[in-house]
This record gives C-alpha cells, sequence and structure tokens, in this order.
C-alpha cells in the first residue's frame, strides 16, 4: 500500500486474539520496522476508525515512528440471525473437545470418542450452536496430530471429512475460522497420504505406527490402508484432472525409488567412487556379482508385486502401477549394473559372471513376458553384455593362438594311448570347455555363434598349422610327393624316383602326426562341429541355422587335402622302396617271369619283394594307429596294383605276360590280407580285406570277364 493511494484490504480475523501484522518499508523498499494492531483493541471502540499506530524496530523493540490507518471493523451474521462460529463459543467447545481427548486418552490407534464425553460435546454443540462442520474440522485438528498411515485412521478422516467437503461444495459455505481449519487439516492429511502412497510396501496395520522401520521384501498382497488412501485421495482431489493424476502417480514414483535405492545400498560398496575397474581377489568378485544378481533378483520381485496390487483393482484406472514403476525399477537397475561393470569388470563367462547374465535376461524376459511397456535407457542385457562378450571371445582366441605357438608347445616327443599327440587332445579339451562356457550366452543371444566359430577355426588352423612345424623335418621328405594339383600322379612319380637314393622307413613321429590328424578328422573336430550345430535350434525361426558350422567345414577340407596328400605321399615313398632294387622292382619281375612255365618259379622271383612288402607293412604296424594303418596297407596294395595295371596297359596285344601279372596279383592278395589280418584280427572288417580298385580293374584284364573301370585309386 501506498501513502495516500486510497487502496483497501480485507482481512477476516478468526478471533479477537488475532493481530493485524502491518511492515513498513521505506520508498526505496528497505524495512524500516512493524505495527502490531491488536483486533481487540479495535472491537473496543469500533466507531474509532481512523487512529495512529506505533512502529517498531525488532527485536530491540525500538520505536521508530507512527503511521496513520484508517480501519473499519465490523461483524456478520448468518441467515438465521443467530452468530456464525462466533468466537466465544468456538473457544469453549474447543476446551471442551480438548479436555473429553485427554480423559479418554486419544492417541494414535485410538482415535474415537465414545460414552459420556461424546455425548456432551454433541449437547454443548447443539445448545451453543456450534456449527456441524466446525465440530468435525476441529476433532480432525486433533487427530492430524496423531496421523498414521493406517486403515483406521484414513477411514475416520475420510468419515469426518466428507460432510464438510459436501457443505463447501452446496450451497452452503463455510465460515473464514472453518476454512482456515481445512486449510490446515488438508495439508495435514495430504501428507499423511503421501507417507501411505510413498511406502505402500512398507505398510504394517499390527504396528503402532503403521509403517515398518525395518526394510522387508514385499509380500504381494495389497496393504489394507492403500484402499482407503484412494478413497480419501479421491474425496480431497478431482481425479480426473491431469494435476491431481500426476501428482499420484508422482507418489507411487517416489516409492519406487526410495524402495530401488534400498536395493541398491547392497551394492553401493562395488560401485562407489570406482569409474575404472579395480582389483579383488576372486572371492570378493563371487560375493560381488552374487550380489547383483540378487538386486536384479530383488527389483524383478518388486515389479511383480506391482502387478499383484495392480491386479487387486483399488487403484483408479489412470495409475497403471506395473508400467509406472517398471520404468523406474529398470531404468536404476540398468545404471547400476552399467557402472558395476565398468567397476568390476567381467574377464569371462565364469560361473558368477554367467549368473548375473542369466538374472539380467531374465529380467528382461520377464518384463515382456508382464507386458510392461518397452522402457527407454532400461535394462538391455545383450547391450550391456555385448562388447565383454566380443572381448571375451577375441582374448580366449588370442589365448589359445599363443598356446599354438611352437615354443609354447611342450608335447614334442610325447605320446597319448591313442598314439597320438597329446598337445591337440589338450587344445580341443580347452575349445570344448569354451564351447560349454558359451552355452550360457548362446542360448540367450545365438547370434554369437558365428562370431565364436571364426574364433574356433582360426583356433584350428593353428593348430594344424603348429602340427606341420612341430614335425617340419619329417615331413620334409615327403614334400617332394605332393603335387599340386595341376601335376598328376606320374609327375609325382617321377619327381620321387629322381629325389630318392635311400629306402624310406616311417619314422615314428610321421606316425604320431598321421593319427593325430585321423584323430582330428574321426574324433575331435566332429565333437565340436556336433556342439556347434546343436546350437542351430536356439536361432529363433527364419534365422540363418544353415550358415552354422560353414568356417569349421572349410576347416575340414583343409585337414582331410593335408592328410590325404600326407597319406599318399607315404604310400608313395614305400612303393619307390620296392623299385629301387631289380630283384624287388614288379615290372621287371613280371617282364622277366615271360618265358617260365612253372608258378613256383614265378613265387619264387616274388619272394625278395613279399619279404619287403611284410617289412614295410609290419613297421607300418609299429608306429600307427589302426585307422592309418589299414589306410597305408590298403592305398600300398593299390599302388603297387597300379604298377601291375600300367603294366598290362601298355602291353594290351601281348598276353604273353598275363600269366607272370596274374601269379603277381595273387601274391599281393595274400600278403597284404594275411598280414592285415595277422596284426589286426577280428578288429578288421571285411570290406578292408578286399582287393582295391587297381587290383580289381587287374583281374578285370586278365579276366576279360569285367568291364574295365577308368578310375583308380583309395579311400581314406
Amino acid at each position: 500500500m501506498q501513502p495516500g493511494s486510497g487502496e483497501t484490504h480485507v482481512f477476516f480475523p478468526d478471533s479477537l486474539g488475532d493481530d493485524l501484522i502491518i511492515d513498513v518499508s521505506d520508498t526505496k523498499g528497505k524495512p524500516c520496522g512493524r505495527v502490531v494492531a491488536q483486533v481487540a483493541t479495535m472491537a473496543e471502540e469500533p466507531a474509532d476508525k481512523l487512529r495512529w499506530w506505533s512502529i517498531y524496530r525488532e527485536p530491540e523493540h525500538e520505536l521508530v515512528g507512527r503511521i496513520h490507518l484508517y480501519v473499519q471493523y465490523t461483524t456478520a451474521a448468518d441467515e438465521n440471525n443467530t452468530k456464525y462460529g462466533s468466537v466465544a463459543e468456538t473457544v469453549a467447545y474447543d476446551i471442551v473437545l480438548e479436555v473429553a481427548m485427554k480423559a479418554q486418552h486419544i492417541q494414535q490407534r485410538n482415535l474415537v470418542l465414545q460414552g459420556s464425553w461424546k455425548w456432551l460435546l454433541t449437547e454443548f454443540a447443539s445448545y451453543y450452536g456450534v456449527s456441524d462442520a466446525y465440530t468435525k474440522l476441529r476433532y480432525l485438528s486433533y487427530i492430524v496430530d496423531v496421523a498414521t498411515p493406517t486403515a483406521d485412521w484414513l477411514n475416520l478422516v475420510h468419515e469426518l471429512l466428507l460432510p464438510v467437503l459436501m457443505k463447501s461444495h452446496g450451497t452452503a459455505t463455510l465460515s473464514h475460522q472453518e476454512n482456515r481449519i481445512l486449510g490446515e487439516v488438508e495439508e495435514q492429511i495430504e501428507q499423511t497420504l503421501a507417507m501411505v502412497f510413498e511406502n505402500y510396501k512398507c505398510l504394517d496395520e499390527s504396528l503402532v505406527s503403521g509403517l515398518a522401520e525395518d526394510f522387508r521384501p514385499p509380500t504381494g498382497l495389497a496393504a489394507s490402508a492403500l484402499e482407503p488412501a484412494i478413497k480419501l485421495y479421491s474425496l480431497l482431489h478431482d481425479v480426473l484432472s491431469p494435476e491431481a493424476q500426476l501428482r499420484l502417480c508422482g507418489y507411487f514414483q517416489t516409492a519406487a525409488r526410495k524402495r530401488s535405492r534400498r536395493h541398491m545400498l547392497e551394492t553401493d560398496e562395488f560401485v562407489a567412487g570406482n569409474s575404472e575397474g579395480i582389483k579383488m581377489d576372486m572371492v570378493t568378485f563371487t560375493t560381488a556379482y552374487q550380489k547383483m544378481k540378487s538386486l536384479c533378483h530383488n527389483i524383478r520381485n518388486e515389479i511383480f508385486t506391482d502387478i499383484e496390487i495392480h491386479n487387486h483393482h483399488i487403484l483408479p484406472s489412470f495409475v497403471d502401477l506395473p508400467n509406472l514403476t517398471a520404468a523406474i525399477y529398470s531404468v536404476e537397475l540398468s545404471n547400476r549394473l552399467r557402472s558395476f561393470l565398468v567397476a568390476c569388470p567381467p574377464t569371462g563367462p565364469s560361473s558368477p559372471v554367467a549368473d548375473l547374465v542369466i538374472a539380467t535376461a531374465d529380467f528382461q524376459k520377464d518384463l515382456a513376458s508382464w507386458n510392461i511397456c518397452s522402457i527407454k535407457a532400461g535394462v538391455d542385457a545383450k547391450e550391456l553384455f555385448h562388447l565383454y562378450i566380443v572381448l571375451w571371445i577375441e582374448d580366449k582366441r588370442r589365448a589359445l593362438l599363443e598356446n599354438c605357438r611352437l615354443d609354447k608347445v611342450k608335447w614334442s616327443g610325447v605320446r597319448t594311448q591313442h598314439m597320438t599327440t597329446p598337445f591337440v587332445d589338450e587344445m580341443y579339451d580347452l575349445l570344448k570347455n569354451t564351447l560349454t562356457e558359451y552355452e550360457v550366452i548362446i542360448c540367450r543371444w545365438p547370434e554369437y555363434i558365428f562370431v565364436l566359430e571364426n574364433a574356433i577355426a582360426d583356433i584350428e588352423k593353428a593348430v594344424i598349422d603348429s602340427l606341420e612345424k612341430q614335425y617340419v623335418d619329417i615331413l620334409a621328405p615327403l614334400k617332394d610327393c605332393i603335387a599340386p594339383k595341376k601335376f598328376g600322379l606320374k609327375y609325382v612319380q617321377k619327381l620321387a624316383k629322381r629325389n630318392s637314393t635311400c629306402p624310406y622307413v616311417v619314422p615314428e613321429d610321421l606316425g604320431i602326426l598321421l593319427n593325430t590328424m585321423k584323430r582330428l578328422l574321426d574324433v575331435l573336430r566332429p565333437r565340436i562341429e556336433s556342439h556347434l550345430r546343436s546350437w542351430s535350434s536356439c536361432i529363433p525361426h527364419g534365422g540363418n541355422s544353415a550358415a552354422i558350422g560353414e568356417r569349421l567345414s572349410e576347416v575340414t577340407v583343409t585337414l582331410r587335402a593335408k592328410f590325404r596328400n600326407y597319406m599318399q605321399a607315404v604310400v608313395e615313398k614305400l612303393s619307390e622302396n620296392t623299385r629301387m632294387q631289380s630283384t624287388t622292382k614288379l615290372k621287371k619281375i613280371i617282364q622277366d617271369s615271360k618265358g617260365l612255365v612253372l608258378e613256383s618259379d614265378i613265387r619264387g622271383r616274388m619272394q625278395e619283394l613279399n619279404d619287403q612288402l611284410i617289412g614295410a607293412i609290419n613297421h607300418v604296424h609299429k608306429v600307427s594307429e589302426v585307422h592309418v594303418f589299414v589306410a597305408i596297407c590298403r592305398g600300398f596294395w593299390d599302388r603297387m596294383g597300379q604298377d601291375v595295371l600300367s603294366f598290362l596297359e601298355n602291353r594290351k596285344e601281348n598276353k604273353a605276360w598275363y600269366k607272370g601279372a596274374r601269379v603277381a596279383v595273387s601274391v599281393l592278395d595274400d600278403t597284404f590280407a594275411s598280414q592285415m589280418q595277422q596284426l589286426l584280427g577280428n578288429t578288421l572288417q571285411q570290406k578292408e580285406l578286399e582287393p582295391p580298385r587297381s587290383i580289381m580293374e587287374v583281374r578285370s584284364i586278365l579276366c576279360k570277364d569285367a568291364p574295365r573301370q577308368k578310375n583308380s585309386g583309395f579311400y581314406y
């Protein structure tokens, strides 16, 4: 108010005990002092409207001046000419009410007046004209001071407040005194409602306070106080208005944040102040991951409980409790997981880490199955662990490649019960363990199959390269017998003959290498491929499951080609041994048999060759396992048959050597079949005793009763 402005203000004091307080400032807005005008003074002489009032500066109570005010004091009566809410009667009623409450020990959980005191208050209010609204509001003003978030308190407040608000919304109006009390109790009621909604999972009617002091897991049951709290909130607010809806939703969001914060306390020690990875022993590491796993389960249970509460249909339709709280829980859990993984980075899919991966993925899966809406920045298990998974696979790849380095291989010269090098079995055990470790990852995110397969393929190639480097000296004599694809077998035979100066003996280490490669092809690699392809069922319908194993198939082709080349080279070396001397050269023996009549003479000429073949077969048996031994023997048998076949094909019109050839083939068949059967016994299959293709072609030529077969060769 400016001096001389004529501006007026209307005030509504509640009683004569009220004061009118006027703060006085200078023209610059600097406080000068305060005037305290007593309403009682004004009421004594209502005709004296224009008065001087002293201005005091506090707290010294120093008189600094005076102010001239025009004050008019009046009172009004209601329609019935009775005093409405008169100060004297209401003050007297307040005194009686206070005495009654003390007499009946009104306190928390004991809120209702009964018996003679209740009758006395009713009669007093009726006799002195104290309004029903005032009696209820004054009663409310007392019980809000002992408020508890319990059903009995909320129901009583609703019962007292309903008629008052009905009156205020109707034709009748509340007095200024009643409005003041209503404003005060509404504010305190709102605080209690906030307490109910923000702690809706901690409410306990069995406790005096109505609120559990200790933190408890959710029960899945809606607290008894929740329904009357919603009823009371709807009485105080227009729940159709956006403001009231946002306010109520905000209470539940606050509750979710409080409970989330409480759950997070269990893992604060692992992320507080740690922006980078910290060192910890295995026990602490395991404990940390177990606590994070428990956190995922606890947050999951919170959301599931909200679903159960929501299904009781207590809350208004606009409160979608599960989605409301899940948005907070999921975001905060995601942030905690991210911080934790930075502070305590997982080094691989060990058991504690796998458990956390499962818990995180299951949390995300549960939210989807519960029809929780997509949550921005919420838990995305794959996104959280993706970089770690890729890094794990790459680290495993590098570690196993390191194991394949020649200077790291410690099994040189050692053999297993399978007559193989332990290096390969050890490496494939590591690969098998790796696949088992990643089972938990692949079952949830099968797209990592291809990342893992690429790593395994690289390791397998490294294993093969390491084998060849280990046995490079042993393989050197065979290199001349391994021709590029553009050269044929005859080129290989010529090259081998030109470079041969002494008989070739299959080294023991070469046997270990060939045995190892055969075991790789037949046993070790199929296990890995089978395990990998078993994951095709994890790929969703429509996914590229056929592509699984393509990289491993490439390795199979490479390994099989190398094995075949080495086996053919060994066979070629053994056959070349028979051509070093004229007495063991099969073609010369057949050629020299032209003039011989008796079969025994031809067999006699074959004896030295036969002895050489038996010696070679026995030696191969000593250095190789069964399957490799059979393959070499049948390859050797076929190669000797090729010598006979080439001899006959060059002399198609001359049958003079047919008898010698027939005897030679018979000796070859007897030698190879009998020696193999003698050395292997019942483990040898009947088909492995059948003559190879070149021998069958020779017989076809000699007998002239079977179609010629263009192709020759042997199988491994």
